[in-house]
C-alpha cells in the first residue's frame, strides 16, 4: 500500500483531494485484505467503505511519518473485529433463542458504537445467566446443538436420549430462555 508522502502530509491536514488520492491508491489492496479476513466480498466492500469513513473522521490524528497503509489496516482490522464480534453474538443469540426472537433480530446492528457494544455485551451476559439457570437436561442438549452444531441424533447418542426427546428438550430450553429474558427487560 505504497502512497506518496506529499499526499500523506496533505491528507493529515484535512485535504480531501489528497485523501481521495490515497484512497484510490490503497482501495484494491485494502479490499483484498478485508475480504481475506471476513471471507465475504460484499461484507468486505461495506467494511472497506466503513474503514475509509472512519479514517477520514480521524484523519487529524494520523501521523504522516507513519505509513498510511499501516494506519489504514489498523482501522480496517478493528472494523473486521467488530464485524466478527457482532456476527458471533448474533449467531449465539439466534442459535439459542431461535431466529424469530426479537432479541435475535436486534443484536448485531451493522453500525456499532460504544452503546451498541455495551448492549451486545449485556445481552450475552443476560443470556449466559439464563443458560446457567436452565436444568442440565435442557442446557446440555441446547449447547450441543447451538455451540457444537450437532444433530439431534448425535446429541441423543451422547446423552442417551432419543432424537425426539432431544428436540423436545431444546424447544423447552428455548422457551424457558425467552420467558426468562423477556421478563427481565
Amino acid at each position: 500500500m505504497g502512497t506518496g508522502s506529499a499526499d500523506q502530509d496533505q491528507a493529515a491536514q484535512g485535504d480531501r483531494a489528497a485523501f481521495s488520492r490515497l484512497m484510490t491508491a490503497t482501495k484494491g489492496e485494502l479490499h483484498r485484505f478485508v475480504t481475506r479476513y471476513v471471507g465475504d466480498p460484499d461484507e468486505a466492500l461495506d467494511l472497506t467503505q466503513e474503514t475509509y469513513a472512519a479514517a477520514w473522521m480521524s484523519i487529524r490524528r494520523y501521523d504522516p511519518d507513519r505509513p498510511f497503509g499501516a494506519w489504514l489496516r489498523t482501522i480496517a482490522l478493528n472494523k473486521c473485529r467488530d464485524w466478527s464480534r457482532r456476527r458471533r453474538v448474533r449467531r449465539l443469540v439466534r442459535g439459542v433463542m431461535g431466529l424469530d426472537a426479537a432479541e435475535a433480530k436486534a443484536v448485531g446492528d451493522p453500525t456499532p458504537d460504544v452503546e451498541d457494544r455495551l448492549h451486545d455485551r449485556r445481552q450475552v451476559d443476560r443470556l449466559n445467566l439464563a443458560l446457567r439457570d436452565l436444568p442440565d437436561g435442557q442446557r446440555a442438549p441446547l449447547l450441543l446443538a447451538v455451540l457444537e452444531g450437532r444433530s439431534h441424533g448425535e446429541i441423543g447418542q451422547i446423552l442417551g436420549l432419543s432424537p425426539k426427546a432431544v428436540e423436545l428438550r431444546i424447544a423447552r430450553a428455548r422457551r424457558a430462555l425467552l420467558d426468562r429474558l423477556g421478563s427481565s427487560e
